[in-house]
């Protein structure tokens, strides 16, 4: 494994606001970079009252002028969702103000609900341009003549590096043809992911981007002193997830000592299938779930994730990754 990097999704815990949970992100950005977390992600979310990320290029500047050295992206821009010339503009301007800093990560899902995705786009179109779309990006990004039509400015030459995204084979085999990264969603997604990483590295192009292909999956993960401590804190994204399963999206629970009172049985089920590609526990146990998941998948990078109700608890949490994480990276 070549770099380990932290995805944060802004959660706004009960209690507290969006302003309390982009102060909170702008802190952990600034302990990640000090821990050695290569990548700080953020992701494109609407109409969620537990995330507060939803203008993703807006919080990455505030995020990227917070910090100094670690390469801040989307994890990802749901594309389908702009216009690519608008993603290339703000990108583009991202990438001349922080230099060799920036990621952009596409996704082709719409990040929300139908009702808030027409909101978004006003008219939704029946076939998927997604392909095209994100060649057209990639375009913008490019060294255009002057005389060109259009053109990104700023984002011409800047070269952004981009991620194709994905839970499914579909962006395997996209980011295989156009010879692109691929970073696949197995925090929340987890059961395609052995088929979609063969895929990718089997059916992979050579490209300008890339000579060999180069994945990075996501894991999510709750530490803590003690195997005890982090079972407890991970039971506010149980409860977060099992709501938003059952059409009840909210802010982000406290933890609560009985999880199983509150989602049933089958729900509970569906959760812990969701969310199995994850290491809770003690950094003893840590280690020895995220080495498992290292060495079944041998990504080139491993992206950790976690939602905690108690900011100093999520610092904390990071903080005890990236030592394990550290460790495994020189392995």
């Amino acid at each position: 494994m070549q770099h380990f990097s932290l995805l944060d999704l802004c959660p706004i815990p009960e209690g507290q606001t969006a302003a309390h949970a982009l102060a909170h992100s702008v802190e952990l950005a600034q302990a990640a970079e000090r821990w050695g977390y290569h990548r700080y992600w953020l992701a494109e979310h609407h109409n969620m009252p537990g995330i507060a990320s939803a203008a993703t290029s807006i919080v990455m500047g505030h995020i990227a002028a917070a910090t100094k050295t670690m390469r801040i992206g989307a994890g990802g821009v749901m594309l389908p969702n702009h216009a690519p010339l608008v993603i290339a503009e703000q990108f583009g301007t991202l990438a001349t103000l922080y230099p060799g800093r920036i990621d952009l990560g596409l996704g082709r899902a719409p990040g929300t609900d139908m009702a808030t995705a027409r909101a978004l786009r006003r008219h939704m179109a029946p076939e998927d341009s997604f392909p095209q779309d994100v060649q057209e990006l990639m375009h913008y990004f490019s060294d255009r003549p002057e005389g060109a039509a259009v053109q990104a400015i700023p984002g011409t030459g800047t070269k952004v590096p981009v991620w194709i995204l994905g839970s499914s084979l579909y962006g395997a085999q996209l980011a295989a043809y156009f010879g692109l990264p691929y970073a696949f969603a197995s925090h929340f997604a987890p059961t395609h992911l052995e088929e979609a990483l063969d895929t990718y590295r089997r059916t992979f192009r050579p490209s300008e981007v890339l000579d060999a292909p180069h994945v990075m999956i996501a894991a999510g993960v709750c530490a803590a002193d003690t195997d005890e401590q982090a079972e407890f804190l991970r039971t506010s994204q149980l409860l977060a997830f099992a709501r938003l399963r059952t059409g009840q999206p909210g802010k982000l629970p406290a933890p609560v000592a009985n999880p199983e009172q509150e989602i049933p049985p089958q729900v509970m089920a569906q959760v812990n299938d969701a969310l199995s590609c994850s290491a809770t526990g003690s950094p003893t146990t840590i280690r020895t779930r995220l080495k498992a998941i290292l060495d079944t998948h041998q990504p080139d990078e491993l992206i950790v994730t976690g939602m905690i109700h108690d900011h100093t608890a999520r610092l904390r949490s990071f903080e005890i990754a990236a030592g394990v994480l550290r460790d495994l990276t020189k392995a």
